[in-house]
């Protein structure tokens, strides 16, 4: 099997690309080459010329607690200037981009529409072709797999429900890679972009990052491994309602807790369910901190068992329906504070895309009719690039 090669290992092969032009660099240090050298590293010591770093939620260290402000600083490793795009603006100012000829973009992605990595190169491809700069996407393989047929939704109700989580229109599990979603948003959306998009080399669309053999790097502190990023797109819906959702533990979006819940019935009642591809037990833990800190949690603990039948946004939304109708007296909506939401407020829509999603899955209504993206195969065929 052919090794997998990102869009920064096609770069530094071809030496004179971009070699005399001032870039900069949208990066975090979950952005490698294939032999798992940082890339700005890597790209310093080929000789190309980095005059600014920009770094996403979680900081340039991947290290940032989620929602939590970062401020911009001087790299440690390359003492090259760091602008936050998670601290006083999400969007590069003009400012930010002066004496900048190329902005390149390198920054791994969890394959969800509510991992905000997306969201910063969205607000990065608007700025460029507001200021007339090239934008170049070092792309990279889709953790959980990009195939189409594995794309779930509910699609973005964009008049209520957009946000930094979810600014528009596409499934929870987009199944593309960035460099997919920024060509068609640059159809769509964002007109007069000057955008080139360095593919990524012997990759099998329908492979996760496990079965192509590439070493997955943590992309945030609570993704740590691939089974976690498989289980995101649905486990991370529980935030929106007031459960602990791993966090404080060392099995962030593995596990489901809160004092109120019996684990025993939660765990029968999930497995009626027969749900395809995951198992779950029944636990008891203590939260170090997030919700419910230093209280005794009772709940369950989930595995994947077969990444090709697990369907992660079905599972979610069947456990987050499950606890609000098995708990009505205890579970509420969650106010999620973060840089980007400081009220907190309708966290739960942001997530699901969903308007009133608690009232409506509190009052009955099936989620069945939202889990299929409508139309997302054939909107998006045309800009598949693998």
């Amino acid at each position: 099997m052919k090794k997998v090669l990102f869009g920064i290992d096609y770069l530094l092969s071809q030496k004179n690309k971009f070699q005399h032009s001032r870039l900069a660099l949208v990066t975090n240090n979950a952005a490698t080459t294939s032999d798992g050298e940082l890339s700005r590293i890597a790209l310093l010591k080929a000789g190309f010329t980095i005059t600014k770093l920009f770094s996403p939620e979680h900081g340039l260290t991947v290290k940032g607690e989620d929602g939590v402000y970062q401020p911009s600083n001087i790299d440690s490793l390359t003492q090259v200037p760091v602008i936050s795009l998670y601290g006083e603006h999400l969007m590069p100012t003009a400012e930010d981009l002066t004496d900048i000829e190329i902005v390149l973009f390198d920054i791994p992605d969890a394959g969800c529409r509510f991992y905000t990595y997306l969201w910063t190169l969205t607000h990065f491809m608007e700025a460029c072709a507001l200021h007339n700069k090239p934008l170049v996407i070092l792309d990279r393989p889709n953790p959980i797999g990009f195939d189409i047929d594995k794309a779930a939704g509910p699609m973005l109700d964009e008049n209520n429900c957009s946000s930094f989580i979810g600014r528009w229109d596409i499934p929870i599990r987009h199944s593309c890679t960035l460099g997919e979603l920024a060509t068609f948003f640059a159809a769509t959306r964002i007109k007069n972009l000057n955008l080139d998009v360095i593919k990524v080399q012997n990759w099998n669309r329908k492979k996760t990052a496990s079965e192509a053999g590439w070493h997955f790097v943590p992309t945030s502190p609570a993704i740590q491994d691939t089974e976690t990023a498989l289980l995101y797109p649905g486990m991370g819906l529980l935030e929106g309602i007031n459960v602990n959702e791993g966090r404080g533990t060392d099995s962030p979006f593995k596990i489901v807790g809160a004092p109120w819940i019996d684990a025993q019935q939660l765990n029968t009642a999930f497995t009626d369910l027969q749900l395809t591809g995951i198992k779950s037990v029944a636990i008891h833990y203590v939260p170090e901190w997030g919700m419910y800190t230093n209280e005794s949690c009772n709940g369950l603990h989930f595995s994947v068992t077969d990444i090709h039948s697990f369907f992660p946004v079905e599972t979610g939304l069947q456990l987050v329906s499950l606890i609000i109708l098995s708990y009505p007296e205890h579970c509420k909506e969650r106010l999620y504070k973060t840089v980007a939401n400081p009220s907190g407020a309708g966290h739960l829509d942001k997530l699901t895309g969903v308007y009133k999603s608690f009232e409506k899955i509190k009052h009955g209504e099936g989620i069945s009719a939202i889990l299929q993206p409508k139309d997302w195969k054939e909107i998006i065929q045309p800009y598949l690039l693998y």
